[in-house]
Order: C-alpha cells, then sequence, then structure tokens
C-alpha cells in the first residue's frame, strides 16, 4: 500500500486544506488496490461479485443458425422488390430438434421461435404478416421483408473461444443469465471485501438508550450499513465507540485486524474535542483534508496499522487478509455528509479494492426548474428529484433545506444534483448533472 506522501507526490497541485473533488478521486485511486484472493463460487451466489478471471465462451450462442420469429422461413433470394412472393409450405420445425427435410424453390417451412433454419433457408416471414392461397400456400405482401429477417446467426450474442465476460466486471442479473446460457455453474471471483464501520463520539445514543439532553441517536451507522450492504461487502459493524483513547484504539485496531476498509464517522474536523483524530494519527497514516465541497468538507483518509502489522512481515492473518492493515475512510458525523462522501467517493473506491474495473455510472442530465445558487471553486451535491416532464424531457428540482444534518431531505430525493467545481448559479432551464440514487444505493 502506497503511503500518503508517495501518493501526494504523484498528484500535481495537491493540497489537503483544499482539495479539489476530482483531485479526491484521483488520490483515492492510488490508495484503494484491489484485493487478491479468490474463490470459485455457484452462479446463484455470484450476484454482485467481481469476476477475478475471463469467462470464456465454451460455445457459440446460439449454437445454429434459428429463427427469431413464428413464422415460415425460405430462401430469400426469390424476394424480388415490387412483387408479392407465394410458396408452398412443405413441413413444419419445431424448437429443440432439427427439421429432416428439404426446402426447394417456391417452398417454404412453417416455423417456431428459436427453431434451427435449415440449410438453404436464410429470411423469414411473421406468421401474421401472411395471407393464405390455395390451401398449403402462403402468400407475403411486396417489399414486406429483405433477405435474412427475422434470422438469428450462429454466435451472433456470443462464439465461441471468445470472451464472454471481462476480469473485473460486476455480476449483475443479466450477466448470470449470460453464464448459464454457456453451460457453466460456477465462475472464479475475487473474495468478499470486509468493511468495518463504526461511529464515534460521546453525543450519540444507540438505540434502546434513553435519550438525554445534548445527546442524539445514531443514524449513520445505520445508513452505512445499508450502503455497504446494497454494495455487497462482508459488513463488520462495531457500533458506537466512546470518546475514550483506549476504547478507540482497540476499535481500529480490531477493525484492521479483521477488514480491508475502515469507515468511521464523526471525529474528522479541525477543533473536535475529542480523542479520534489524535489515534488515526497514532496508529496510521493519515492525511486530514479539508475538500472543496458541500456537504461533507472535512474526510480522513490514509491506512491504519493492524495489532500483528510489525511482527506478520506481511502475511496473512486467520481472515485470510494481509496483516500490514486497512485502508481508512474517516467521514463527517453530519447524516448527509456522511452519504455524499460515500457516495461520491468512497463507494468508488471500495468497488475498485473490490477488483472492480467497471466505470461509476454516468450521470444524468436534467433540466433544473429553479434556480440554483453556487458559488465557483466547490463542488456541491444538492439532493434533488428528478421527474418526467409533460413533453418527454427530465427534469430536476431541489428538496428545499439543504442543511447537511436533514436527512430527511436524502430520502424524498431520487438522486443528487452534481454543481461542478467551476460551475457557478443555474438558472432556470439550464442543464445539470444528476447521480441518481437507483444503482448507487
Amino acid at each position: 500500500m502506497k503511503t500518503i506522501a508517495q501518493i501526494a507526490a504523484e498528484l500535481q497541485g495537491y493540497d489537503p486544506q483544499a482539495l479539489r473533488a476530482d483531485q479526491v478521486s484521483a488520490f483515492l485511486e492510488r490508495l484503494a488496490q484491489p484485493v487478491t484472493d479468490t474463490e470459485e463460487i455457484g452462479i446463484f451466489e455470484a450476484l454482485g461479485r467481481v469476476l477475478a478471471r475471463d469467462v470464456v465462451s465454451p460455445l457459440s450462442v446460439p449454437p445454429h443458425d434459428n429463427s427469431a420469429m413464428d413464422g415460415y422461413a425460405f430462401a430469400g433470394a426469390q424476394l424480388v422488390a415490387g412483387q408479392p412472393l407465394t410458396l408452398r409450405v412443405v413441413g413444419t420445425a419445431l424448437a429443440g430438434k432439427a427439421w429432416a427435410g428439404t426446402v426447394g424453390a417456391g417452398e417454404c417451412l412453417k416455423i417456431m421461435t428459436g427453431a434451427i433454419m435449415p440449410a438453404g433457408l436464410d429470411t423469414v416471414v411473421p406468421q401474421e404478416f401472411t395471407t393464405a392461397a390455395d390451401g398449403d400456400h402462403i402468400t407475403i405482401a411486396a417489399n414486406l421483408l429483405h433477405l435474412g429477417d427475422n434470422r438469428r446467426l450462429k454466435g451472433e450474442d456470443l462464439m465461441e473461444g471468445g470472451v464472454a465476460l471481462s476480469k473485473g466486471a460486476l455480476l449483475a442479473p443479466a450477466a448470470l443469465g449470460l453464464v448459464a446460457s454457456l453451460g457453466l455453474k460456477t465462475v472464479v471471483v475475487y473474495r468478499r471485501l470486509r468493511v468495518a464501520y463504526f461511529s464515534t463520539g460521546d453525543e450519540i445514543l444507540s438505540l434502546g438508550e434513553p435519550p438525554r439532553e445534548g445527546a442524539v441517536y445514531d443514524s449513520n451507522r445505520y445508513t452505512v450499513f445499508g450502503l455497504l450492504t446494497r454494495l455487497g461487502v462482508e459488513v463488520i459493524d462495531l457500533g458506537v465507540v466512546r470518546d475514550e483513547p483506549t476504547l478507540l484504539e482497540a476499535a481500529f485496531r480490531d477493525a484492521a485486524q479483521r477488514a480491508d476498509a475502515i469507515i468511521t464517522s464523526g471525529g474528522v474536523s479541525v477543533g473536535e474535542a475529542d480523542h479520534t483524530r489524535t489515534m488515526m494519527k497514532q496508529l496510521g497514516d493519515v492525511a486530514f483534508w479539508r475538500i472543496a465541497m458541500r456537504p461533507g468538507r472535512p474526510m480522513a483518509v490514509g491506512s491504519i496499522a493492524s495489532a500483528d502489522a510489525a511482527s506478520a512481515d506481511g502475511d496473512q492473518n486467520d481472515t485470510g487478509k494481509a496483516a500490514t492493515g486497512a485502508v481508512l475512510f474517516g467521514l463527517p458525523g453530519n447524516p448527509v455528509a456522511v452519504m455524499v462522501t460515500f457516495l461520491a467517493f468512497v463507494r468508488p473506491a471500495l468497488l475498485r479494492m473490490m477488483g472492480g474495473t467497471h466505470p461509476a455510472p454516468p450521470l444524468l442530465r436534467a433540466v433544473s426548474t429553479e434556480v440554483l445558487r453556487k458559488k465557483a471553486g466547490r463542488t456541491e451535491y444538492q439532493r434533488g428529484t428528478v421527474t418526467t416532464a409533460a413533453d418527454g424531457t427530465l427534469q430536476v428540482c431541489t428538496t428545499g433545506n439543504q442543511g447537511s444534518g436533514v436527512l430527511s431531505s436524502m430520502v424524498q430525493a431520487n438522486g443528487l444534483i452534481v454543481l461542478h467545481h467551476d460551475q457557478g448559479n443555474v438558472a432556470v432551464g439550464d442543464t445539470v448533472d444528476v447521480m441518481m440514487f437507483d444503482g448507487v444505493m
């Protein structure tokens, strides 16, 4: 794992007290390195996992030319522009077995969807586009078809020996079906990433504790749990850790011993009256950032050494992870800031650690229905709701109060309006970028 100093030296204009959002992403791309351990698992267990090896197709899909429609197969060279075509039906081809006869000139074969196209036949007319003629004949209207219509070619989906899915692909439902279509029961994937997380602060109440003056119930623990669970990692919940050095050290050491990554919320702002920052510095190689963004300005990143790191000499511990420690993501304490920094920075970094090579979901473009006030020189993530206008265009408006403690606004929103670093005020009718929640949380 690279040190903070090594990564900082690679980034032009790196200033931990005035980081741009794009610099954060570039930094984390260098810090968060993929796991290397792999395992072979069944398809039913593979949803959301990351391929550790290319899936090479052992066969062609489809394995033969076949019909894409219920209809009639014939030799398309018989089609003449401007003229109808009448053909005699000589048999029926069903899906699942080859038809044994032959089809000559002026003839056709009734065929079902997926049935093998006999030799010499290359075009299918859908059944509903024909008219009956003289009992066993059909007529196709003029200029209705072209040669090769409604025929699936052998291997048009996948050719035998070709790469069906590439290493680093995140296995979504369609990918599971693709693997099954190749007759494969298992895939080789990277082991599941382990992520430990806990909340810090004496003002935090756990569920079940009675209310007390100045204290708030911990929401971050549950939103982070949901975000991590959706990501498909192995979640290690360490609860709420009080602001006591011995408790914090034990939590960090335990997390670094058991997990590949650690996420904390709270205790990373300058001037915080707690021991979290001090303990991060003491136990690891950590940078404390002030990011030019809103919400979520303070953030800590780096690595925390595990208890046996010094003596293990890079060996693996009994959890299967390297004994050198874990990547740290110290998030702000405000609920919305936690979610925004997770979605913008931590989630892509964790996907990289999972072995994923796919890009982040593309930003959607929508028309703002209101004026958005924005100062150039920072990136803002405003909670928004995207809807479809009467003319079919996508439009977006904010959820109102954008305070970083207004968690209800994240529930009301279906995405984050991303106002980029150099961007200024947005007028009604301007197009803006939106990070949609569906697909990222």
